[in-house]
């Protein structure tokens, strides 16, 4: 059956072959996932202690690299300098769960490159020949836009809320201890969200290819967007307006860098109808 579809012209493709193609893709994938995620089980001192717990310590990167810059600003600065909570399981498994779990998220994140090689594969027979060479540098930089993410989302936004949540109370009674669970629940979604947010270049790439966005569209709610970044950037840090600004600016450039796309792709189609407007109306000599 594989090899029948393979042979196959993919525009001769019925709905029915698509399905299969994709579900092959989808195999592949899982395939690549579970394989690292195996070798990230593996390695689960590396993953916790060296990782996923980093930010609960006072010398952690950020916290060090937060309190220099913000000396310039301010004598006191924003030193982290108490971290009062402690993470506890309550579940006989919980700990064998999350795991399991982290090591899966490991595999995604590994494994993205990839899946978006697989990804591409599957959407290249609709393209264009010439728009098909573009494979390694639609990975190269999409791998790299989710990378960067994945970083800005570990390094900034996880230590940022780990800090102002690990501190909140609303009385002096409460006792911080946190479920190891939800702890790890911040620092996934937290990875994974800012990894997928700054695939937002490539998406409204596709998005303008199609014609489902303009430039013109992206302008003129450039202020809504930004003030709903500000809002995301309220929410996940603390409330202080230098950790607001810090997490802000990649997501303001992210959209600027957005509409320079929009407009390459929206004149790039423009010229392509009118050279073939020209094509089928030759001038008259």
């Amino acid at each position: 059956m594989r090899k029948k579809i393979e042979s196959k012209h993919k525009s001769d493709m019925s709905f029915l072959d698509h399905l299969e193609e994709l579900r092959w893709h989808l195999i592949r994938s899982s395939a690549a996932v579970l394989i690292l995620a195996v070798i990230a089980f593996l390695f689960k001192n590396i993953i916790f202690d060296k990782i996923l717990l980093a930010p609960t310590k006072l010398d952690f990167f950020t916290y060090r690299a937060l309190c220099n810059i913000s000396k310039v600003f301010s004598p006191k600065g924003i030193c982290i300098e108490e971290l009062p909570f402690t993470l506890q399981s309550l579940g006989m498994s919980e700990q064998f769960s999350i795991h399991i779990w982290v090591s899966i998220v490991a595999g995604i994140i590994i494994a993205f490159p990839y899946i978006i090689w697989e990804f591409w594969k599957f959407i290249s027979p609709g393209l264009y020949r010439k728009e098909r060479k573009y494979a390694v540098s639609f990975i190269l930089v999409s791998s790299f836009l989710f990378f960067m993410g994945v970083l800005f989302g570990y390094y900034v936004i996880t230590p940022l809320s780990v800090n102002f949540l690990g501190n909140y109370s609303v009385s002096d009674i409460v006792n911080r201890n946190f479920k190891i669970g939800s702890y790890i629940s911040i620092i996934k979604s937290s990875v994974l969200a800012s990894g997928l947010m700054f695939e937002l270049p490539v998406i409204i790439y596709f998005l303008a290819k199609m014609g489902l966005v303009t430039p013109d569209f992206l302008k003129k709610y450039r202020k809504h967007a930004i003030v709903v970044v500000l809002i995301l950037a309220a929410v996940v840090t603390p409330p202080d307006v230098i950790s607001q600004i810090i997490v802000s600016i990649p997501i303001v450039i992210l959209y600027e860098v957005s509409i320079i796309i929009a407009k390459y792709v929206y004149k790039r189609q423009e010229k392509e109808a009118e050279a073939i407007k020209n094509k089928s109306y030759p001038k008259k000599k």
